[in-house]
């Protein structure tokens, strides 16, 4: 007869008692066993699918004497939960327990489940501990096997010393050691051992030579590029809206915009058309991955598109992918990271790989969020392919921020420069500065039967306040005032239940409207008037084309990132003197006025002669579709990131300069009689170039000869041959970082040459420094092209 003494009864009624949490503290052992298992692994069985490894050779799951530790210490484990399992059911089954627990008012006929439930639990256990024992088994055998062959191997799985890869054996060392940190390495057939560390680094990365044992065919062979296609003009964009998907508030917005201008792009496709004649056009398969609408990114617009929140990003997005659809060239796109991920052929794991096939894109288009996605995702590919790409940047990366040594040194590093790309990559909503490359929108245009009717309509006392959040109207009682005197003033503020207490009793307040019926508003008024922010944005020049005189603030001290918290942070240290510098000037007036708006003699005096004035409805051609269709054209056609020459070797002789001293000795001219620079773009007998005074940027210099900044044509004057031209005393030339030269400095007569090509800059001043400055003619209304870009 089997005796229970009293503690032992007690225990016993616990276990059963708690028998359901007990179930489901043994299941979550065994989950956690079974996620420790392959973790202890080394990511050796992650994406191990069939056809997923090149290296089909190697099909067993390998691994060292760690794993195999790890093993039995989880097979002891597993083996003393079974005996202390297999103790529980032997009393539970005991003829003493079924008294102890009549005794009490636990009744015999109330467990047979349990019973049932140990030796499930047995069961599982016993498999785990089986399954355990077989992959054990699999380890030695795989590692037997592969000993084996690496000893005939182990010659040819050394890290060879080639002085064309002097990288290898440190590279061969880090993998030795980090192989494990990332998944994406055992997709690749990275087993732990050296000769899949030299295959990986020869085959996957460049690092390492072709081991000579290795087949090379497959390794060698590059897919054959496709034929080039013409790409065809396209009229009907409804497929457009298929791509662009749905969803987001965003999208929604974006696709309506889009198909509201159906019929213009069509038009001015039509009109580019003729224009081009027989140019063939190379069709380009481009990938637009709108990074800002990820959820990664927190995709802050899409809420508040219904609430008044900031469209001018959306709004130049939609005509983004408008230009390049009606383009003819095709396009992929994407508003999520997987979507990316899956476009981009990314392998499974933490983005240490290269990608797993070379890039199908001849272009990608993207903004700050996104080329921060690609980045963390492509590996080494994104070195390899990031002048394939093209960032959407709305108030422009200048170089001395973008190039990232030079950044850090002199405290231009910021939240979003640093990327050492071609600053003609970043591409901006108005022509902030030359170095990047002017990317615009588009506004409605008007048919001349339209702009009749609009200025036999426009009422002479309506102005319409430039703002569509509350925030914007806080302190302005005293401007509004003063317009209250003379003009019925119209707001557009969003609000959900109550009016914003910001805006006045007298202002009529239309709350959000959707575009249409803005336009609508815009086509009565006469005075579209902004209270400094926000930045440049499209509506002003959507007022201005709808026939609306533009009354903006003069800002004194200019605004910049060193007094605005707005501009804090971003890369460029351009000084902002109007709340929209484009339109002040490259509009100007009568189209557009900028005040003083501290003085309110002068604001009052600036609404009375905007009362007078008439002007008809104006819209830049380069802000019209076809003015995006031709400059995205010529970009596309003619911007080549990816041969561009690289730096000229230390102590290289530069080549003798192809210009002259112009006849008035003032500026040096491209010569007649010398040939053209082959693949420069744009063409280079455009080139003007004058030595700035001091404390000057290049790019106010070549606006005051009504021409513009051109920093491509820098590397004709960064030699000591066109100081001579121009008669610059030199007593002394040297070459280093600098994003202000080639400059020349009085006090010490010395010349300095440009020694990093990223840092060839339109922008920055200095007052050491006289600027030596490349500057180019430009298409009427069309200041990205030269006269003969296209």
């Amino acid at each position: 007869m089997i005796t229970v003494n009293p503690d032992g009864k007690i225990m016993v009624r616990r276990c059963l008692v708690t028998l359901r949490p007990f179930r489901l503290f043994v299941l979550g052992i065994g989950f956690f066993s079974l996620c420790f298992l392959m973790t202890s692994l080394g990511g050796q069985f992650s994406a191990r699918r069939l056809g997923d490894s090149p290296f089909t050779i190697r099909t067993e799951v390998l691994g060292g004497p760690e794993s195999r530790g790890v093993l039995r210490k989880m097979s002891d484990l597993l083996e003393l939960m079974v005996k202390r399992m297999d103790t529980l059911a032997r009393l539970e089954n005991g003829s003493e327990l079924h008294r102890a627990a009549g005794d009490q008012h636990f009744a015999v006929d109330r467990f047979p489940p349990g019973a049932g439930l140990m030796e499930r639990i047995q069961a599982i256990a016993q498999n785990v501990s089986d399954i355990a024992v077989k992959v054990d088994q699999i380890l030695r055998h795989s590692l037997l096997l592969h000993s084996k062959v690496s000893e005939g191997r182990q010659d040819q799985c050394e890290a060879p010393s080639d002085p064309k890869f002097p990288d290898c054996s440190g590279k061969v060392e880090w993998m030795r050691a980090r192989w494990t940190s990332d998944p994406c390495y055992a997709f690749f057939g990275v087993d732990g051992t050296e000769c899949s560390f030299l295959i990986y680094l020869s085959e996957v990365e460049w690092f390492c030579p072709p081991l000579p044992w290795r087949n090379q065919t497959a390794a060698q062979m590059a897919p054959k590029p496709l034929p080039k296609v013409q790409a065809v003009f396209r009229s009907n964009l409804s497929h457009l809206l298929e791509l662009m998907g749905s969803g987001k508030e965003s999208l929604i917005f974006m696709k309506k915009r889009t198909k509201r201008l159906t019929a213009q792009w069509a038009l001015a496709a039509q009109r580019l058309a003729r224009k081009l004649g027989s140019v063939w056009r190379d069709q380009k398969q481009i990938l637009v991955h709108i990074g800002f609408l990820t959820e990664e990114s927190g995709d802050v617009f899409s809420p508040r598109v219904l609430k008044g929140g900031p469209l001018g990003e959306m709004v130049q997005w939609a005509d983004i992918l408008a230009t390049l659809y009606v383009l003819g060239h095709g396009l992929r796109i994407t508003v999520s990271l997987k979507e990316l991920q899956s476009n981009l052929g990314v392998p499974p794991g933490r983005g240490n790989c290269p990608l797993t096939m070379p890039l199908p894109f001849d272009l990608i288009y993207t903004d700050y969020h996104g080329l921060q996605q690609m980045k963390q995702h492509m590996g080494l590919s994104f070195k390899k392919y990031r002048c394939r790409i093209r960032v959407i940047d709305t108030f422009g990366t200048e170089p001395a921020y973008n190039h990232e040594e030079y950044a850090t040194l002199h405290g231009y590093r910021t939240n979003w420069g640093y990327w050492n790309l071609n600053p003609k990559q970043f591409m901006t909503m108005f022509p902030h500065t030359p170095d990047n490359s002017f990317m615009g929108f588009v506004s409605e245009e008007l048919n001349e039967t339209e702009k009749q009717l609009i200025k036999g309509s426009k009422a002479s006392n309506m102005a319409v306040v430039y703002g569509k959040e509350a925030s914007i109207w806080k302190g302005k009682e005293k401007f509004l005032g003063v317009l209250n005197k003379y003009m019925e003033i119209h707001g557009t503020v969003y609000y959900e239940s109550r009016r914003p207490p910001e805006v006045p009793a007298f202002v009529k307040n239309h709350g959000l409207l959707p575009q249409p019926e803005f336009q609508q508003l815009l086509r009565k008024a006469k005075l579209f008037i902004g209270f400094g922010f926000p930045y440049e944005g499209p509506a002003p020049l959507e007022a201005i084309a709808n026939g609306c005189v533009f009354l903006q603030s003069r800002f004194s001290p200019p605004h910049s990132s060193l007094n605005h918290e707005f501009f804090r942070g971003k890369p460029t240290s351009r000084e902002v003197f109007s709340q929209h510098p484009y339109a002040e000037n490259f509009i100007g007036k009568p189209h557009v006025w900028t005040v003083d708006y501290n003085n309110s003699e002068e604001f009052e005096a600036a609404i009375k002669a905007i009362m007078r004035t008439q002007v008809d409805p104006y819209l830049p051609y380069e802000y019209t579709c076809e003015g995006m269709l031709e400059r995205i054209h010529a970009y596309i056609q003619h911007q080549d990131f990816c041969a561009a020459p690289g730096p000229a070797p230390v102590g290289a002789r530069a080549p003798p300069s192809p210009f002259v001293l112009a006849p008035n000795a003032t500026h040096l001219e491209w010569a007649q009689n010398a040939s053209f620079a082959p693949g420069a773009w744009p063409p280079a007998h455009s080139l003007r170039a004058w030595l700035a005074t001091a404390g000057r940027a290049c790019t106010d210099v070549c606006l005051d000869h009504g021409l513009i900044c051109e920093p491509s044509f820098f590397p004709f004057l960064n030699s000591q041959d066109a100081f001579q031209k121009l008669q610059v005393p030199c007593d002394s030339t040297e070459s280093e970082m600098n994003h202000l030269y080639p400059a020349f400095a009085q006090p010490g007569r010395e010349c300095f040459l440009q020694k990093e090509p990223l840092l060839f800059s339109c922008a920055g001043s200095s007052t050491k420094y006289h600027r030596l400055c490349p500057c180019r003619d430009f298409r009427k209304g069309q200041v990205a092209l030269c006269q003969d870009c296209l």
